[in-house]
């Protein structure tokens, strides 16, 4: 079942002889529990893609359906509380809260929306990426590698339908980004997590299921299954 599916996703800016297509007719469907990966030179389209699939942005023409629901259907208010619940985000520049401690960063976003926090698959999310002796340090004791690591927990944390992960290991070292990629894989894996990342390197998107390149605002190839 396609859990995140788009329809001919357009944006455009500017008009006339200015007119940048940054999205040209976008078509794309992710099942649940794929890791997907989006390749593209900076320009090539991803982030706006990005922006569209997480409804931070909204399209000039086209559809984003998310868990079913045409997310550019419902009201500002609407979409916001929808993007809380269903669709987590991981960012290059981690975003933790520098005065709150690892455990209470991860929970921040279920306890934002008033929902309980789900202990024991908190814990497990805590143990699989390896954070267990880290819950009550700030960010600013942590290395880049585990406040990545944090970051990935709290997207999962609230169980949503897709986490959108752009350029997650953009400000990490080599050995750092292939091992928050083999435990954003894990995750993907052991929780039937759907995942949509953005990336420049082609290395790095090995890692996933499925690769698709994006230029000039287009999909240009829609790879098959990665070889990792």
């Amino acid at each position: 079942m396609a859990v995140l599916k788009t329809e001919n996703l357009k944006k455009y800016y500017g008009k006339d002889a200015i007119l940048v297509r940054a999205l040209d007719g976008v078509d794309l469907s992710v099942e649940k529990g794929e890791f997907l990966s989006i390749v593209g030179t900076s320009g090539s389209g991803k982030s706006t893609l990005l922006h569209m699939l997480g409804g931070l942005d909204r399209p000039t023409e086209g559809t984003v359906y998310v868990d079913g629901k045409d997310i550019f259907a419902l009201k500002d208010e609407e979409l916001t509380i929808f993007r809380r619940r269903k669709i987590g985000f991981i960012f290059q520049s981690f975003n933790l809260v520098p005065v709150l401690n690892v455990y209470e960063n991860i929970v921040l976003p279920i306890e934002l929306d008033g929902n309980p926090v789900d202990k024991a698959f908190v814990k497990e999310v805590i143990r699989t990426l390896g954070l267990e002796e880290k819950c009550y340090s700030l960010p600013s004791q942590l290395s880049g590698g585990q406040q990545q690591r944090v970051a990935i927990a709290r997207a999962l944390a609230s169980k949503p339908a897709i986490i959108l992960a752009d350029e997650p290991t953009g400000n990490l070292d080599s050995a750092t980004s292939q091992d928050v990629l083999s435990l954003m894989k894990i995750t993907s894996q052991r929780y039937g997590q759907t995942m949509v990342m953005i990336t420049h390197n082609e290395g790095i998107a090995q890692l996933s299921d499925r690769i698709i390149r994006i230029e000039d605002g287009k999909v240009r190839g829609k790879g098959g299954e990665s070889h990792a």
